[in-house]
């Protein structure tokens, strides 16, 4: 006898309907000129599924957002999962070939794209039909009645979104995650380790498109029933504080690269902020940067570590119990291993390969079978990718696998070198890669100064002796560049592999 398939909850229906019947009338979001109440998300959403089905679009089907931050976003994303359709968000600022590989690989069945990526030379080739849709959400899908949509039944596995990794190299990899991916992610994170309650008002530099944005901005407010300010612009420090001093959020999100900024483009020596939380995560937070953020704003930074197929975090820090330099505890629920190159158990205070298990996890790759088994275990743990150390329930983060050195047979992580050379003054920001000679891997930084610092011979001087002093020997950089920037992906990771070139 055959046995029926597990049924899941709806993921549209659970971040909208407890709030429409709660507090319709609460602001949901504000974003440029408009805020929009829950029963205005609603009505966006029923338009956008009945929009939907109009089109032939049902079940399994695939819908691209390539759209800026906005309430409209959300509505789309909303409306596509109610149906049954899985949500692909993108990015605004891709290359015209960049979206057509896309494109190919999901095959979505529409696109849904803002007028700024719409303007894209070439986009979308005539490979999809293309809705073009404006930035407020009063002005979107007004043909459609506003009728309410019973929410599809929904199987356990059932996708409701795919994200694309960023990656550090390569194409972009599909990520496919089910209804109750995000709904995971926001109890575990959002409500147990951050505390967010319906009072919250969130800002996050993240976008919508990635796996820490969406649950930052999307998933989070609505599933407690708080409030989120969408910013549809770039991330630039002058721009979030004065959309701090407007709408004083409770709440900030953002990455290391973004805190950095905020404190490069602050003369004064203090700055006041609203929010009661501040939150890192997307790659390794600098102790140094931690100590910083604190010097300037008295207030903690929440360093945490995840990923697009855990969904969101699974390690952090906790208010009133934040160590600098470490990625924090586990969220609960989450399992750890710590395996050497051969996949065997590691040592405490040992660094190793991090695998992790858990609510969340993304079940394969789209369309990518070999690396799907390369990552997701038969146990259900899955390679990170990246090298930590764990004392005393702690987690270190030591860099990426494929980013390690190995010098005269031992391993070294870029991060350690980094940290030591961002506590001298002079240091803003910086990366370490690796430079060949004479056939061996030696370490190289890259660095940002700070204002009022002159690169040259004495100045590097003064940082080898410094370093020296910090570090093994073998750890300590054969080449010193001074720098105005290091390359970065979308979400503000260095890509030390370019560095390497």
């Amino acid at each position: 006898m055959n046995k029926s398939p597990a049924i899941a909850p709806n993921l549209a229906a659970r971040l909208l309907l407890p709030n429409l019947a709660r507090h319709p009338d609460k602001i949901a979001y504000h974003c440029a000129e408009e805020s929009v109440s829950y029963r205005q998300l609603g009505e966006g959403a029923f338009r956008c599924a009945g929009l939907l089905r109009a089109r032939g679009i049902g079940p399994g089907d695939r819908v691209m957002l390539a759209l800026l931050d906005s309430p409209v976003f959300v509505a789309a994303f909303l409306g596509i999962t109610l149906i049954g359709a899985v949500a692909v968000p993108v990015s605004t600022s891709l290359t015209a070939e960049t979206y057509d590989y896309l494109l190919a690989d999901c095959t979505p069945r529409l696109l849904l794209a803002s007028p700024s990526v719409a303007a894209i030379g070439g986009f979308p080739r005539n490979r999809v039909d293309c809705l073009i849709c404006g930035e407020q959400l009063a002005g979107v899908w007004t043909e459609m009645a506003n009728a309410p949509i019973v929410a599809a039944a929904i199987g356990e596995d059932d996708p409701a979104f795919m994200l694309y990794t960023s990656g550090s190299t390569g194409r972009p990899k599909g990520v496919p995650h089910r209804h109750g991916d995000l709904l995971e992610a926001a109890d575990r994170y959002a409500a147990q380790v951050l505390g967010m309650k319906k009072e919250d008002l969130a800002l996050s530099a993240s976008k919508l498109y990635f796996a820490y944005g969406l649950g930052n901005s999307l998933a989070f407010p609505l599933a407690v029933g708080a409030s989120a300010v969408l910013h549809p612009g770039n991330p630039l420090p002058g721009q979030l504080l004065a959309l701090m001093a407007r709408h004083r959020p409770t709440l900030f999100f953002s990455v290391p690269t973004v805190y950095a900024q905020i404190i490069r483009s602050v003369d004064a020596p203090h700055l006041h902020l609203p929010m009661r939380l501040c939150i890192s995560g997307g790659e390794a937070l600098p102790a140094a940067l931690v100590e910083d953020w604190r010097r300037l704003t008295g207030l903690e930074l929440l360093d945490g570590i995840g990923s697009t197929e855990m969904t969101h975090n699974f390690l952090s820090n906790r208010p009133g119990d934040l160590v600098p330099g470490s990625a924090g505890r586990p969220v609960p629920g989450y399992e750890f291993r710590i395996v050497d190159d051969d996949g065997n158990p590691g040592s405490a205070g040992v660094a190793g390969h991090l695998l992790v298990r858990g609510p969340g996890a993304a079940l394969s790759y789209w369309h990518l079978p070999e690396k799907t088994a390369e990552t997701m275990l038969a146990d259900g743990f899955l390679r990170t990718g990246d090298v930590f150390v764990e004392q005393d329930g702690r987690y270190y983060h030591r860099g990426r696998s494929d980013d390690m050195l190995k010098v005269g047979g031992q391993w070294i992580s870029p991060v350690q070198v980094e940290e030591a050379l961002r506590s001298h003054p002079a240091v803003a920001d910086c990366a370490v890669a690796a430079y060949r000679v004479g056939g061996l891997e030696r370490p190289a930084a890259h660095l940002i100064l700070r204002p009022g610092n002159t690169p040259g011979r004495p100045l590097e001087r003064e940082l080898r002796t410094f370093v020296a002093a910090r570090l093994p020997e073998y750890m300590c950089p054969l080449v010193y560049r001074f720098v105005d920037d290091l390359p970065r992906t979308p979400t503000g990771k260095v890509q030390r592999f370019r560095l390497k070139q």
